[in-house]
């Protein structure tokens, strides 16, 4: 398998630091609000990876924290008049009702800063006694960023060029413009906990160095987050962590890219800003799990609601086609007739490629492409009537629903009973777009006793009636049925 390091800049073979053991840290949110599409992404993006190398075999830990003490949740928790750790508690708790909702497996550890703040104080001290930090009069704590000379090389950014745009703002004690925060003093009504310093709390980046060492051995394999974080964040863990311990912190900086809105930048400014829940008051939480896999983790994700209307559109394909295939096995009789040669290897390309696109980097999105090329195969089997009732078709359909099932696992979506989730696809539909099913259910049944009636200009009427209301009504063997035209 091959993944994109930020480090080095390139695709390397993953190569696991001890064996079939993989240990792997993401950064969790700073719980001061709630979760936006950008949080969605990087959750499902870390998600699938982790259920990719289990896939594979791998005996993988992973570890993402929340950061629940934070300059953005002191200012929340005091805009709000509640206390700190209450506003973080409840964005905590608001972030598993979204990844909840968008299938997110919970990580193995998922640590708060506040419950690890001894082992906060404990790396500051050691940076201390090294000399790659220093204490100030008034309590504060900094990193000495020139004592650290690969500083800047996850990110490609030069010492000297980030020196011309720092400066030292009023009432810092900094040695130098670059250096950045390790403890930070305790202000008035702040939260605050003891340290050889004074009272104070720790800086964002310590956080993160301090709770990963704690649960997994250095160098671990893999870091994640989203590509906002490789600078300074991340570049600053791995400045602490690599100075205090002379070790690399972490064999592979895995990072998935922006997400835009309408081509833009996402901003509350700008009025384009979308939270998870503001996207599921509208779309089912599966069709945004699948439209978040349908671009490659690394690229721009340009988010629209007509893409996530596009998305539902694929999603209902593939579950209509499980369906399809479903019914069609549950019949008896089948001719012993084997498919052509050309079906069979087209199917086994399918699997050999789906393998392929995995390997290469996590391409969750030709991934996708080679399930549409093996459902799409069923579809023909089943559109000739001279392999419908085939051995060979009965075959075929039973290794294509193995193999989507087996690739369900991995993407975190196409998992529900098909016929199931389809009726809660189309209820969300429905509810978009202002219908109401009870009034349908209504006008099938008052056309139903139309028809049998033999009333055929009154079952037209409501048929049109429906199809003014945005719902397409069917006839099937089973007895009528409708959906969102």
């Amino acid at each position: 398998m091959k993944l994109y390091n930020t480090l080095s800049r390139k695709k390397e073979d993953f190569d696991a630091v001890r064996g079939n053991q993989v240990n792997m840290y993401a950064c969790g949110i700073t719980a001061y609000d709630l979760c936006h599409i950008g949080h969605a992404r990087s959750c499902v993006v870390f998600d699938v990876l982790v259920r990719y190398l289990r896939f594979k075999g791998y005996d993988l830990t992973f570890v993402r924290n929340f950061t629940d003490i934070d300059d953005k949740i002191i200012k929340r928790a005091q805009e709000t008049g509640v206390e700190a750790s209450e506003l973080a508690e409840k964005f905590i708790a608001e972030f598993y009702v979204d990844m909840d909702a968008l299938q997110v497996t919970r990580a193995d550890v998922e640590p708060r800063c506040t419950e690890h703040i001894p082992e906060m104080v404990a790396l500051t001290e050691r940076l201390i006694d090294k000399g790659h930090a220093y204490a100030t009069v008034s309590g504060d704590v900094y990193f000495r960023v020139r004592s650290f000379p690969e500083y800047g090389k996850l990110s490609g950014r030069n010492i000297e060029e980030l020196q011309s745009g720092a400066r030292v703002d009023p009432g810092e004690e900094k040695e130098d413009p670059l250096d950045f925060a390790l403890w930070k003093a305790a202000k008035p009504g702040e939260p605050e906990w003891d340290s050889p310093w004074g009272k104070g709390r720790p800086g964002w980046h310590l956080e993160c160095s301090a709770m990963s060492e704690k649960y997994m051995e250095l160098p671990f394999d893999i870091h994640g987050g989203g590509q906002d974080l490789a600078f300074p964040h991340h570049e600053n863990e791995i400045a602490q962590s690599e100075a205090v311990t002379g070790k690399p912190m972490a064999r592979f900086w895995v990072h998935n890219g922006f997400v835009q809105i309408n081509s833009e930048k996402m901003s509350k400014s700008l009025g384009n800003f979308f939270t998870i829940r503001d996207i599921l008051k509208q779309f089912h939480p599966e069709t945004l799990r699948y439209f978040l896999l349908t671009m490659h983790y690394r690229s721009p994700l340009d988010f629209s609601f007509e893409a996530m209307e596009e998305a539902e559109k694929g999603l209902k394909r593939i579950y209509a086609a499980l369906a399809q295939m479903r019914v069609e096995l549950g019949k008896s009789k089948w001719s012993n007739v084997a498919l052509p040669e050309e079906m069979v290897t087209e199917h086994q390309g399918y699997r050999a490629q789906w393998a392929m696109s995995m390997e290469d980097d996590l391409n969750t999105a030709a991934a996708l492409g080679h399930l549409f090329g093996a459902v799409r195969l069923a579809g023909r089997i089943g559109e000739d009537k001279s392999l419908k009732k085939s051995e060979g078709a009965r075959e075929m359909w039973t290794l294509i629903l193995e193999d989507v099932d087996r690739w369900a696992k991995v993407f975190g979506v196409f998992e529900r009973e098909p016929a199931e989730f389809l009726a809660e696809l189309r209820a969300s539909r429905a509810a978009r777009k202002g219908i109401d099913p009870v009034k349908v259910e209504a006008l099938l049944e008052a056309r139903q006793t139309a028809r049998k009636d033999k009333d055929f200009a009154k079952a037209d009427t409501i048929r049109e009636e429906l199809t003014a209301l945005g719902v397409e009504a069917k006839d099937t063997p089973t007895g009528p049925d409708w959906d969102v035209a």
